[in-house]
This record gives C-alpha cells, sequence and structure tokens, in this order.
C-alpha cells in the first residue's frame, strides 16, 4: 500500500442561497464533512484533484460552464488525527488542505460513494459549520459567504 500524500483539497458544495452539502463519513458514523480528499500525484493539479474528488464522492461533474469549481487561492496547514496517520508516511504528521467551493442547483442528484459515505444533507451555512468535525472545514464554511460575492 502507497502512502497518502500530505496535500489535499477542501469543496465547500452550495446552492445560491447558501444552503451546503454535508456528507457523513462511512469510517466515522457522525462525523461530517465537505468533499475533502488527497493528491493522487505529487504533480496532480489542485483543480484536477477537487475536479476527482468532488465527482468521486457525490457524482457530481464539474464541467467548468454550469458547474465550476472556485479555487480560493487558501491553504489551511493542520495536524492529522492521529487516528489517520498511519495512512501516511512515517513521521508525517501535517496535510496542507487547498479550499475550493461550487455552487449547485439544490435539485442536483448526490450519489454517494457507498465506502465513504454514508447519508448527506444540506444544511443552512450556520448549521453546517456547526456540524462539521473539522475546524478547518467550518471556518471554510462560515467564509462562504465572502467568496460567492468576490466573482
Amino acid at each position: 500500500m502507497s502512502h497518502k500524500i500530505p496535500e489535499s483539497v477542501l469543496v465547500v458544495i452550495h446552492t445560491a442561497d447558501l444552503d451546503v452539502l454535508l456528507i457523513e463519513r462511512a469510517d466515522r458514523p457522525g462525523f461530517w464533512q465537505s468533499v475533502t480528499g488527497s493528491l493522487d500525484r505529487p504533480d496532480e493539479p489542485l483543480l484536477e484533484t477537487a475536479t476527482r474528488e468532488l465527482f468521486e464522492e457525490t457524482g457530481i461533474v464539474a464541467d467548468g460552464e454550469r458547474i465550476v469549481l472556485k479555487d480560493w487561492l487558501l491553504s489551511n496547514v493542520y495536524e492529522i488525527y492521529q487516528t489517520w496517520r498511519h495512512r501516511y508516511a512515517p513521521g508525517v504528521t501535517h496535510n496542507t488542505e487547498h479550499v475550493f467551493s461550487v455552487c449547485v442547483p439544490r435539485d442536483i442528484p448526490i450519489t454517494l460513494a457507498p465506502r465513504e459515505h454514508l447519508q448527506y444533507a444540506w444544511l443552512p451555512l450556520l448549521e453546517a459549520a456547526d456540524q462539521c468535525f473539522s475546524s478547518s472545514n467550518a471556518e471554510a464554511i462560515l467564509q462562504l459567504p465572502r467568496h460567492v460575492d468576490d466573482k
């Protein structure tokens, strides 16, 4: 088994009314989050990673026209939870997370990856931020209005 690359994306999925889609982790029931995922290879472009993870975890296709990923040009460095450190090379303790968002219609079909997620929920912005187990995810959700307004 190869180790995970300690660089990832976070994709906040939302509607025009700022309802936020959260998904519940299959490996940790009760842990809700936005789409997240590590680079598949060190040279994988971040937009490619975000597009791939968005599709793999929700079935949403970012086509660049109707569904457009927005790179916030914002990175967070955080300590990897002890429970998931075994996925990384020995001695790796921190991950760099790059934040994206995507506005979608509320009625867009959601197809979860069953091995990764149990269920999804559309929540108002503040409720979604409160529901996230990850502080960087919650903070990104709280920053969402600022990034929607700056086209």
